[in-house]
């Protein structure tokens, strides 16, 4: 398949309404996307007295909305190609013309995609049910930073498919990663409250950035930097993901593995 940037685009979009509309058809998926976020953000309004305070709702909505897209993500595409593997096309998607980072990318995006019905539950809750004013989620800085946030963590995404595809418990292993990174991220625990040797681990990762980026994009702080830098992390990631799918690749093939559940 050649590798034009028309075709390419194309390719993902239609790639990434496949992949939505297969995932929204699971009732599990849809239900723990939304449900627990909101779950959440009411924890954390409950915690932070914030039902009195609208600035408090908003930002425990956001942080909560946050947490959710990358559950959607760490759990959807981490067992991505397992779920290939299981549906048994795993062997045709390595083996078609179309490169197999290529043919994985909607797949990651349209778990990022799905998680953002976790930010517009959490946001409906906090504007509704807490009376959170609607002004700030609509403004373009939030929207971009939101975007910013589910592009970079797909391609975050892309590096734990490719990384887990030759790991047999690798639901085991995304069971161990949603935690660590909701804190190292600051999603709903800010960094100044984590030791300082962890403060580099936080600085490499996109969702940190990303989280800061919508966070003042809801307070009026500067957007434009955290956006930039969440963007280059994400493309490193994206790099890094190429770097291993092409060595797991081979691997894989050589040691006729790929259907192996």
């Amino acid at each position: 398949m050649t590798t034009r940037p028309g075709r390419v685009i194309r390719f993902t979009l239609v790639g990434l309404r496949t992949h939505l509309l297969y995932m929204s058809r699971s009732v599990t998926t849809v239900l723990f996307t939304i449900a627990t976020p909101v779950l959440y953000s009411l924890i954390a309004i409950y915690l932070s007295h914030a039902a009195t305070h609208p600035a408090r709702v908003i930002q425990a909505s956001v942080a909560a909305g946050l947490m959710g897209i990358w559950s959607s993500v760490l759990f959807q595409s981490g067992t991505a190609f397992q779920r290939q593997r299981r549906l048994g096309v795993l062997e045709l998607i390595v083996g078609a013309p179309t490169p197999i980072l290529l043919a994985l990318f909607p797949i990651t995006l349209a778990t990022a995609v799905i998680g953002a019905y976790a930010m517009a539950t959490t946001v409906f809750c906090a504007v509704v049910f807490f009376g959170a004013s609607i002004t700030p989620f609509l403004s373009p800085l939030f929207l971009a930073a939101v975007l910013v946030c589910i592009v970079t963590l797909g391609f975050v995404g892309v590096l734990m498919a490719c990384s887990f595809i030759m790991l047999r418990n690798a639901y085991a292993l995304v069971n161990t990663l949603e935690h660590p990174i909701w804190m190292l991220s600051g999603m709903m625990v800010p960094l100044s409250a984590l030791p300082g040797w962890l403060h580099p681990l936080s600085w490499l990762l996109p969702s940190m950035w990303g989280t800061q980026a919508v966070r003042d994009s809801v307070v009026g702080g500067p957007v434009a930097v955290p956006i930039t830098i969440a963007l280059g992390t994400g493309a490193t990631y994206l790099a890094l993901a190429v770097f291993t799918v092409k060595r797991v690749e081979r691997r894989a093939l050589a040691l006729a593995t790929l259907t192996l559940a």
